[in-house]
């Protein structure tokens, strides 16, 4: 990971300089904790307390809720408006239905959150779960059942390291608690992250869309990327600026990614993505965290986000999918970028996913895919919103840095260092970029060319101004 330090566009190698940590919200928990002061750097600032521990677990509200929901049906009927929707209606409220919902999320929760051998409270007020490998989602799978992960793939030739390779970047490990060697870390999922999902059935899935395109907005998500299609990809890498864009309600979110697609962007879309984002409803606060996601089908029923479903395989001991992102990046101030690999194995064609300098994170096996098994049609990197358009206006969630491309280095956010695989394993600048955004007055993109930073974009937006109402 990088973190870059200056307020111009870069003319010469970057500037990197030791990571800082910024002042961090925390939720109140019921853990013991041991005290660690991390000094900020690079510019001088007061210590912050970071505070991590072994939890001692919280009772949990499903069976107060139940007990709450039996006895407040005996004694009147009551009205409750869907939280499901972005347009909630009233409805009469059924505690049978109720009932069935929570008997359904405890169904969910016994299954997605495995037995740990260790927890880790992080300062932000995730329980970071250390779980053996062979007992995580993937191999719930009946593919994958009573196997263990893969050796190391090949890495592609002509990757050049443009990160410092540590694996520190995110909150939950700044304590200086780590997940032993054997186990993963895995994000909790809580009783109030699945109440909070607009749909529980759905919960940890992108929402489906028909007709998917990336020149249309009929489905409210709005784009502005940077993509080259018409050969066979094996591969993608990029660096990503990280910042913390504001996401104006809770069924809004705000990311950065990388796809690598195939199939036509009909029912048989098939994609790999990774990045950072901003969800309020899948994560319950406003930071960045790391994220993956795939589908087979155009988001409709396979797939999922991080390690929600049974997909992708973790094999890294230190990254926590899901987990929230620290430093970010500070308008005229310094810039932290996170770089990111997804490669086709040659040997077993699973696609391998690779974070800083090669640190592997895991990988997703190929029988998930169907187009996705033998190569990719198509690359994006860049943002994506979705616009509910609350009260008829557009809405202004932020993208990237929440500026436009034209402020450059310092202000707007940016991909830099594009690169595809190509057949033969080798990692190659791109030929062909082109960029696009759905609604520039909105959220807009600029590319470029240098020595430094080859194939580069600056993308994103506030949202609703005088030019986008």
């Amino acid at each position: 990971m990088d973190y870059l330090v200056g307020a111009s566009f870069p003319k010469g190698e970057t500037t990197r300089s030791q990571w800082c940590c910024f002042d961090h919200r925390r939720r109140q928990h019921q853990c013991t904790k041991t005290e660690t002061n991390i000094q900020q750097q690079p510019t001088p600032a007061t210590s912050s307390n970071m505070a991590s521990s072994s939890c001692n677990i919280s009772p949990p509200i499903i069976p107060i809720f139940v007990f709450f929901l039996l006895v407040s049906s005996s004694f009147c009927p009551v009205r409750s408006s869907e939280t499901g929707s972005l347009h909630a209606k009233n409805q009469t409220f059924r505690p049978e239905v109720e009932l069935q919902k929570l008997k359904t999320i405890g169904e969910l929760l016994n299954k997605i959150n495995k037995p740990p051998i260790k927890s880790i409270q992080s300062p932000d007020g995730d329980i970071i779960d250390c779980v053996l490998l062979h007992h995580q989602p993937a191999f719930d799978h009946p593919r994958l059942k009573g196997q263990k992960p893969l050796d190391p793939p090949e890495r592609p030739s002509g990757v050049n390291p443009n990160g410092m390779g540590g694996e520190d970047f995110q909150l939950w490990s700044m304590s200086g608690e780590s997940c032993p060697e054997g186990t993963i870390p895995i994000r909790r999922t809580s009783e109030e992250d699945m109440l909070r999902a607009s749909s529980v059935r759905r919960f940890g899935r992108k929402r489906p869309r028909r007709r998917v395109r990336r020149d249309s907005t009929s489905n409210g998500h709005e784009h502005a990327v940077g993509y080259v299609s018409g050969d066979q990809y094996y591969g993608a890498k990029a660096s990503i600026n990280v910042w913390t864009p504001r996401v104006s309600n809770q069924y809004e979110f705000s990311l950065s990614q990388m796809w690598v697609i195939s199939g036509s962007f009909g029912d048989d879309l098939n994609t790999i993505e990774a990045g950072w984002q901003v969800s309020p409803e899948l994560y319950g606060d406003n930071y960045p965290r790391f994220f993956t996601y795939w589908t087979t089908d155009a988001y409709q029923a396979t797939g999922c986000y991080n390690l929600l479903c049974s997909g992708f395989v973790q094999t890294n001991n230190r990254i926590a999918i899901g987990a929230a992102i620290s430093p970010t990046s500070s308008y005229n101030g310094g810039q932290f970028d996170i770089s990111l690999l997804i490669w086709k194995d040659p040997k077993h064609g699973n696609w391998w996913l690779e974070f800083g300098s090669g640190v592997l994170v895991g990988y997703w096996p190929s029988f998930l895919f169907t187009h996705l098994r033998d190569h990719a049609s198509m690359v994006q990197f860049g943002g994506e919103v979705v616009n509910s358009r609350a009260g008829g206006f557009h809405t202004s969630t932020e993208m990237g840095s929440g500026h436009f491309a034209g402020q450059g280095f310092g202000k707007a956010s940016y991909f830099r260092n594009l690169q595809v695989v190509d057949w033969d394993n080798n990692l190659i600048p791109l030929s062909n970029l082109r960029v696009l955004a759905d609604h520039p007055n909105c959220y807009d993109i600029q590319g470029g060319v240098n020595r430094v930073w080859g194939n580069y974009f600056y993308y994103g937006g506030p949202g609703r101004n005088v030019k986008c109402p």
